[in-house]
């Protein structure tokens, strides 16, 4: 049997088990490290998953176990009382979907060796009205991370054009995303064409560097701007999630500066954080990713961006 632990926070119990078990082979890490480390960084990422719909990514046997792994809408039967749910709507009719409020609620997902969470970009209660709109900047190889920091700034350039601020994040896997704050009623019949527009304008624009379409075979040493992420039925990982890879590497905010050292200096390197790293950030700068649920912006007419 397994490591066990009885917790009890916020007046909530709750009884961890298998803490012992590495879900990390290469590097060891434990899921007793990943449920200390979503209990650190709670107060940063939880505000960033109150109120939406949650998509659980599990992997009770590890990183390496593709097979094991799935993908969790419905939230468990077997949850606490205390874990709060939303009924939303999903390409298969309503699903109760996990809501994550608290810490202890982000603790029992680790529980469930939950590795990544993929949040909606709307809240549960405004399912049509996204709080950001998202460029998912999706590297093929031999393009890497460092391709990404390219797009991502010609992104920043084109965002300003509409005086739109923008935060770059890692994906923590291959990737970066790049977010635009709304937090105003701004629906997804708006950001999503609104972000197609962009992604082909770079495309045009840079041909031999970025890709607006979906076919694999066209990104060949390209960067795919993902618009349709920009979607209901869609999630884009959480800012301070671990992300199965070799090692806990964990979706990062990073500063337009960190940006451009990373392209300048050719190191792809500068942008990995592995879990220890995003809490010393934290410790060190606070959430970088705040303004993302707090600035308030309006994107351009239709008409003013086809001009």
């Amino acid at each position: 049997m397994g490591e066990t632990r009885q917790v009890e926070g916020e007046g909530k119990e709750l009884k961890l088990s298998n803490l012992d078990k590495v879900l990390y082979p290469k590097t060891g890490f434990s899921k007793g490290e990943m449920v200390d480390y979503y209990a650190c960084v709670a107060p940063a990422l939880v505000p960033h998953l109150k109120g939406r719909a949650l998509t659980l990514r599990r992997f009770p046997e590890g990183v390496d176990d593709l097979e094991a792994a799935f993908y969790e809408k419905r939230c468990p039967k077997h949850r606490p009382d205390w874990v709060k749910t939303a009924k939303v709507q999903a390409d298969t009719g309503q699903i109760d979907f996990c809501v994550c409020e608290d810490r202890a609620t982000l603790v029992w997902m680790a529980q469930l060796a939950a590795i990544e969470l993929h949040p909606s970009l709307s809240v549960a209660r405004r399912p049509a009205q996204p709080t950001a709109l998202v460029f998912d900047l999706d590297p093929g190889p031999p393009a890497d991370v460092l391709a990404c920091c390219g797009v991502a700034l010609r992104l920043r350039e084109i965002s300003g054009h509409f005086d739109l601020e923008c935060f770059p994040k890692t994906s923590g896997s291959k990737g970066m995303q790049v977010y635009v704050p709304l937090n105003s009623k701004t629906g997804y019949d708006h950001t999503k064409p609104f972000a197609r527009a962009i992604a082909q304008l770079l495309e045009k624009q840079t041909p031999d560097l970025v890709v607006s379409k979906m076919a694999k075979a066209d990104r060949t040493g390209k960067v795919f701007v993902d618009w349709s992420q920009n979607h209901p039925s869609k999630t884009t990982v959480a800012v301070y999630s671990l992300r199965a890879r070799e090692r806990p590497t964990v979706s990062t905010p990073v500063t337009w500066d960190e940006v451009n050292r990373a392209l300048d200096a050719g190191d792809a390197g500068k942008l990995v954080f592995e879990s220890g790293d995003v809490l010393e950030r934290i410790e060190e700068r606070g959430d970088l990713f705040e303004p993302v649920l707090s600035l308030k912006q309006k994107l351009p007419d239709p008409e003013k961006l086809a001009g």
